[in-house]
């Protein structure tokens, strides 16, 4: 009885786990065009930013005239890029950086953090 209960609960989980952004979105509320502009737009993002399996997609058709389309295709494509520029960054960064650049950064980044608290 138990086993079946495990088994369930482990199957429930991996199906969750395979919910792409765009049904993500779609459970969260958000209109089916902004959630088919986000997926496309993440997707270019992605390329832009120099993945390889990244295909670059735009309805532009769909784009001029579906607002919605529009700002989840901005959104997706912003955020996907910057995603993935961040962790090139951050790959860069554990490779070639020693401890010297390491410190030198977090300094950099405290003092930032101070003067935006300040303002």
């Amino acid at each position: 009885m138990w086993r079946s209960a495990v088994c369930i609960g482990l199957l429930s989980a991996v199906l969750t786990g395979c919910q792409t952004t765009h049904d993500e979105l779609l459970a969260k509320g958000y209109p089916p065009a902004f959630a088919d502009g986000f997926a496309e737009g993440c997707s270019s993002g992605r390329q832009a930013a120099g993945v390889i399996t990244g295909e670059y997609k735009k309805d532009v058709p769909r784009y001029l005239r579906d607002s919605t389309y529009a700002q989840g295709w901005d959104d997706g494509f912003r955020q996907c890029q910057a995603m993935r520029e961040s962790q090139d960054r951050e790959k860069y960064q554990e490779r070639h950086w020693d401890q010297r650049e390491r410190d030198w950064q977090h300094e950099k980044d405290v003092d930032a953090a101070r003067a935006y608290r300040s303002q």
